[in-house]
């Protein structure tokens, strides 16, 4: 379907299953629920292995220290990058400047 500003309007249909009582959830309970799931997946998950291929990484078979330092370090880039900020280029720019972490950190004495 063609939306009369140009753009195309797309439907999928998607079926979950689920053990949560239907009749003490509404619809737009389970959806939230969905997209909870989906928005963790998307925002540490993906950016975990696309960016740092952890999932290939021989690290990963040490045990929970590589994935602990994973997720550190995308909290801290959510952390530092400012509303807008791409968290790619952010990344891209601090890789070689820790001090520039520690600074924008607080840690002004560096």
């Amino acid at each position: 379907m063609i939306r009369p500003n140009g753009t195309q309007k797309s439907l999928d249909t998607r079926y979950f299953i689920s053990s949560l009582d239907p009749g003490t959830v509404t619809p737009a309970d389970v959806q939230r629920l969905i997209r909870g799931h989906w928005q963790v997946e998307n925002g540490l998950h993906w950016v975990k292995d696309r960016w740092w291929d952890e999932d290939k990484h021989y690290l990963k078979r040490v045990g929970n220290i590589f994935i602990a330092l994973t997720n550190a370090a995308v909290s801290l880039l959510n952390l530092l990058r400012e509303s807008g900020e791409n968290r790619r280029e952010l990344s891209d720019e601090l890789r070689y400047s820790p001090r520039k972490v520690l600074q924008l950190l607080g840690f002004n004495k560096m």
